[in-house]
């Protein structure tokens, strides 16, 4: 047994009070006579006896008292099983961290994470009382965290600690507290403490996490025995865009990242804050279910949506938030030489509102229209020039549909230039006289081939009994899929995808010198469907962990001044113009206020303080998912590390004793003041009761 404070062992020399008191007795005494004296020697003979019996038990209690008095004071301990003396702590630094992520939301026996790992943080502030080197951190990652402060300022820090949408790697963690250590110049072993669930979609690769031998690490899991938590996975449509009035089919992924099964768990679908449709998912544990909801809008425009749930004890992703664009225009743009004399391209596209429809000449256009465009058709171009070869391939590059028609004698060195840098390997041009004896009829397009999904089941599944003929005036071999063909087995209509656009790229004119296909009934919704896989499938929401937002943004000014609002709610991220796409850089939550925090929901996006649309925005998922490291886990990953410690469950055992008992050694100073109450009580015990 070993004293914290040996020199008040000094202080057991009062044990001489009681002594001194016992053995010398300062009353005078009195005489009394009595005639008969016999019977009284008797009885004082008796009681004298009596009397020193209970003074020396009175003597003993109260010497016991006042040395279980002094020795409590002292503060006796036996030694840590590490080693370490009882106050060895106080040389290095004292790092805590509390992991304030979403998933700490979880509870167990009706009490939150965040809530058990505070308390414990408490008592274990209540080890550091008289030391002034402890430092929190949390995933905020605060600068207010950067210092060593008093147990008392940690206290007070914790009160004002808030959910964090930051999700922190425990390498992060561990070299962020080394770092402010080392600010404070700390020559001794550092203790650090780690408070977490310790998700496995968040703490990274913990195989590869090394800590320095000279600190001691303590990991202490925050978990319970049953995790639950069913979140939305992803959110799409079924068709690349919607119109108004028109039947629309919703799809939404959920995830169970719980261990126990979710039966028939309703969903509510929102457009507009009006719920609109309902649905229901069964869930096995670490499954997936899709969900499917039929919805109509009455407008174009954008339209808020929602689908939610309710899934306790988490519940910062029970609603997913997403936008959808009903009627989005898609910009077509019509380059010509030789284009068909009853001029079908323009007939096709420029009578329906779903389009916006340009033609120009190749002779009189501006050629940075190609970048603002979803859909280009060139028709007609014996020779393409060496500025539109590169704005094509740029536009195909960056994301564009190209649907290439030839002319009537096509420069084969200025096509194959363009097509071979979109994937086409061999292009030959066909040199045979103009007959009609030379059309060749095509092929049945075979139905079951994506592109024809749901072409057939409209006005031409009659009519391909008849199918038109064609004469080609190109043939190519190469990357791509053949969407129509002709029965000489040579490609009428290919399709090849290349960066994130497409090429489309036609056999023959669209003149009837060269075939009928234009006239054909095959024709329309064959280039309906081309223009409509021209618009991108709708990023309908977007996430906040994701970093950079990447906006479509045609013609988006670079000198203005770029916002997102909800509410009264305000943040300017950091802004970037490329093309026809706006990034924006979301703050972190520790650049924001104490007051700002980054919701879920709809945010504006505003230009110089003007509406201009509105974004969906989410969390990640990855801090919905729920599987942990369990403590025998954290052991195995860390045995070859003799300085990091893992304690069980936090709600398992008592960590702090544990601790202190490892690190402080067992404190005997409480016991030693139950034991003068004690030896107190018997000596009033003793003066109460004990007469003679």
């Amino acid at each position: 047994m070993q004293f914290l404070n040996p020199g008040l062992l000094w202080g057991l020399l009062v044990l001489a009070v009681p002594v001194i008191i016992h053995l010398f007795n300062f009353r005078r005494t009195k005489k009394v006579y009595f005639t008969n004296v016999a019977f009284l020697k008797k009885v004082e003979t008796e009681t004298s006896s009596f009397r020193k019996l209970k003074q020396w038990l009175i003597m003993a209690s109260r010497m016991l008292f006042l040395a279980a008095l002094v020795l409590a004071f002292a503060q006796p301990f036996f030694p840590a099983q590490n080693g370490l003396s009882a106050n060895s702590t106080a040389k290095g630094i004292n790092g805590l961290y509390l992991d304030n992520s979403l998933s700490m939301q979880n509870t167990t026996d009706n009490k939150r994470f965040i809530d058990l790992a505070v308390v414990k943080i408490d008592e274990l502030l209540a080890l550091f009382k008289n030391q002034q080197n402890i430092q929190l951190t949390t995933n905020d990652f605060s600068g207010e965290d950067q210092f060593a402060n008093s147990a008392t300022k940690v206290r007070d820090r914790l009160t004002g600690v808030r959910f964090s949408p930051e999700a922190r790697s425990l390498s992060s963690v561990y070299k962020r507290q080394v770092r402010m250590a080392e600010k404070e110049a700390s020559k001794d072993g550092d203790n650090f403490f780690w408070f977490s669930d310790f998700q496995k979609s968040t703490v990274g690769d913990l195989l590869n996490l090394e800590t320095d031998s000279s600190n001691q690490v303590y990991l202490v899991p925050v978990q319970g025995d049953v995790s639950k938590n069913v979140f939305v996975d992803s959110v799409w449509l079924s068709s690349p865009f919607i119109r108004e009035m028109q039947n629309s089919l919703l799809n939404v992924k959920v995830f169970n990242s719980g261990n126990e099964a979710i039966e028939k768990m309703p969903i509510k679908l929102m457009i507009d804050g009006v719920q609109t449709s309902t649905s229901s998912v069964s869930v096995s544990p670490e499954s997936y279910a899709t969900a499917s909801f039929n919805f109509t809008v009455r407008s174009k425009g954008q339209h808020m949506g929602s689908v939610s749930f309710d899934d306790q004890p988490i519940t910062f992703d029970n609603e997913q938030y997403f936008v959808v664009d009903v009627s989005p225009a898609i910009n077509i743009l019509h380059l010509f030489e030789q284009k068909s004399a009853s001029d079908y391209i323009a007939k096709l596209y420029d009578d329906d509102s779903l389009f916006n429809f340009e033609q120009y000449s190749i002779r009189n256009v501006n050629l940075a229209k190609v970048s603002g465009a979803d859909l280009v058709v060139v028709e007609g171009l014996n020779q393409i020039g060496e500025n539109l070869k590169s704005s094509l391939i740029d536009f195909v590059k960056g994301g564009g549909s190209l649907f290439l028609i030839p002319g009537e004698n096509p420069d084969l060195l200025t096509y194959q230039e363009l097509v071979s840098s979109l994937g086409l390997n061999t292009l030959t041009a066909v040199r045979d006289s103009i007959s009609v004896s030379r059309q060749v009829e095509l092929e049945v397009p075979d139905k079951n081939m994506p592109f024809f999904a749901d072409v057939f089941e409209q006005s031409i599944s009659a009519a391909v009994v008849n199918l038109p003929k064609a004469q080609a005036t190109i043939s190519w071999t190469g990357l791509g899929d053949k969407l129509l063909s002709l029965k000489s087995g040579k490609a009428f209509l290919g399709k090849t995808d290349f960066g994130n656009g497409s090429l489309y790229l036609l056999a023959s004119p669209l003149s009837m010198t060269y075939g009928n296909f234009a006239e054909h009934a095959l024709f329309v919704p064959t280039l309906f469907k081309v223009a409509a896989l021209s618009i991108k499938p709708q990023q309908l929401a977007y996430n906040f962990n994701a970093g950079t937002l990447v906006i479509p943004f045609a013609d988006a000014p670079k000198n203005a001044v770029y916002s997102l609002k909800k509410d009264d709610f305000e943040i300017l991220p950091i802004q970037q113009v490329r093309g026809n796409k706006l990034l924006l850089e979301l703050p972190s939550s520790v650049d924001l206020s104490e007051s700002q925090e980054l919701e879920s929901g709809f945010y504006e996006l505003q230009v110089d303080g003007v509406k201009h649309s509105i974004l969906g925005l989410n969390h990640d998922s990855k801090e919905s998912r729920m599987g942990n490291y369990t403590p025998e886990e954290l052991r195995t990953i860390f045995e070859k590390q003799s300085n990091v410690t893992v304690f069980d469950n936090i709600k398992d055992g008592d960590f702090i004793s544990t601790f202190a008992e490892q690190n402080f050694g067992v404190q005997l100073w409480k016991y030693f003041l139950y034991a003068a109450l004690a030896f107190l009580l018997i000596e009033v015990l003793l003066v109460r009761f004990m007469k003679g």
